[in-house]
């Protein structure tokens, strides 16, 4: 029989703020956490706004010495990590250290740490460049130190899938705990590319929406004058435990984690493939793991960008793989508030998915004032509304046609 897996605890920290009830409350209100760049000048950029995490104090969770090891991204995964373990009132003790694994991916990992030793070196040679130039950057160093942190002692690994990689992350660390890998996986991603190379990068793709003038209305997924996506910077964390495990040392509970699905276009490099198809098997998928009918289905955490074609083609998608059931479901993108937090986001947006099954109460899609014709669901416009929600989807598409969904129960 399959075992089963639960999530204990959760840590966030996104441009909404530090800590889960902080964004969780912001989240419902329907307030933006997308602001003018202040990390660097932005006069020669076309995108000049930002998700950036601005109440973060690093030496509130380390040690101003260790910091200096390390890139931002990875002291966003820390947090959050720290977190997560203190909600769920969880100790690695000695003997059981073998069977706790961390699952935690960046889509970029250390761009910015790149960026200043590069300037370095070329302004100052090579011996200028820091030792630890290579452990800041690297993206599986999120995990490699959560665990020397927790002494987390299992399997250790780090999935790189643009924007879909921290739903990756947490689907493949139920899947560890399910054959037996382990009994408890720290789960998630983080990502802090704020950086001109970054903002550059994605405006030469003409992915990013250049509403500079109301930063706080930049990202409208799912309306008609939606013009690209708001980078972001964050990093959602939660535990997996094996309930069982979890039921005998007597953990708080949030949800059941029941299903995972994932599928790629194979179509291009950046665009999603048309109609949604890899997106509909992605969530296809999902499904059937869990064992949930469509009509079972109360609520789906959409990716919901704020790009033309994804918000298009991910509709299109929910109606092929749901039918008749797609107009009854609650549906929202908590991008209209965060921006895109590329990497952190997925995980950010699973823990979203488990609280409005926690509370039941639904969190808006905000910016939706003139609905595109063609996406003609329910996306909770604007308001947040509260209805029993019992089980839920999670989407999520990153570059290179890659598609992942999570599915969750109550408990």
């Amino acid at each position: 029989m399959k075992r089963r897996v639960v999530i204990t605890g959760a840590g966030l920290v996104t441009p909404l703020g530090t800590g889960v009830e902080k964004n969780w409350q912001r989240l419902l209100a329907g307030e933006s956490g997308i602001s003018r760049i202040t990390s660097f000048d932005t006069e020669k950029f076309a995108t000049k706004i930002a998700g950036q995490v601005t109440d973060f104090e690093v030496t509130d969770f380390i040690e101003a010495k260790e910091t200096k090891k390390m890139d931002r991204f990875i002291h966003l995964a820390i947090a959050a990590s720290d977190m997560a373990m203190e909600m769920a009132k969880l100790e690695i003790t000695p003997s059981l250290s073998p069977r706790f694994g961390v699952s935690v991916g960046a889509g970029l990992g250390g761009l910015p740490c790149l960026e200043k030793y590069h300037k370095i070196l070329m302004e100052k040679g090579p011996r200028r460049v820091s030792p630890f130039f290579i452990p800041m950057m690297i993206a599986n160093l999120a995990p490699g130190n959560i665990a020397i942190r927790h002494q987390a002692k299992g399997p250790n690994i780090s999935t790189v899938t643009a924007c879909a990689t921290g739903t990756h992350s947490i689907g493949e660390g139920m899947k560890i705990i399910q054959r037996n890998g382990c009994d408890v996986m720290i789960c998630g991603g983080s990502e802090a590319a704020i950086t001109p190379l970054c903002v550059a990068g994605f405006n030469a793709m003409k992915a990013l929406s250049t509403h500079n003038d109301e930063p706080t209305k930049a990202s409208r997924p799912f309306d008609q004058g939606r013009d690209g996506f708001v980078p972001a910077e964050g990093a959602g964390i939660v535990i997996l435990e094996e309930l069982e495990f979890a039921l005998k040392r007597g953990a708080p509970i949030l949800a059941e984690l029941t299903g995972y699905g994932s599928s790629c276009d194979a179509f291009h490099i950046a665009s999603p493939a048309p109609e949604g198809v890899g997106a509909a098997v992605s969530m296809e998928l999902a499904l059937q793991d869990a064992g949930f009918n469509p009509e079972d289905v109360d609520y789906i955490n959409a990716h919901g960008t704020s790009t033309y074609f994804n918000d298009l083609y991910e509709t299109k998608a929910i109606k092929k793989v749901f039918g008749d059931h797609a107009k009854k479901l609650l549906i929202s993108s908590s991008k209209s508030m965060t921006g895109h937090m590329l990497g952190g986001t997925g995980a950010v947006e699973a823990i979203f998915s488990v609280l409005t099954i926690r509370d039941g109460k639904v969190a808006p899609t905000i910016n939706l004032e003139t609905p595109d014709p063609e996406c003609d669901l329910n996306y909770v416009p604007n308001q947040m509304v509260t209805a029993p929600v019992k089980k839920v989807i999670s989407n999520s598409f990153g570059f290179g046609g890659t598609n992942a969904t999570l599915a969750f129960s109550a408990y």
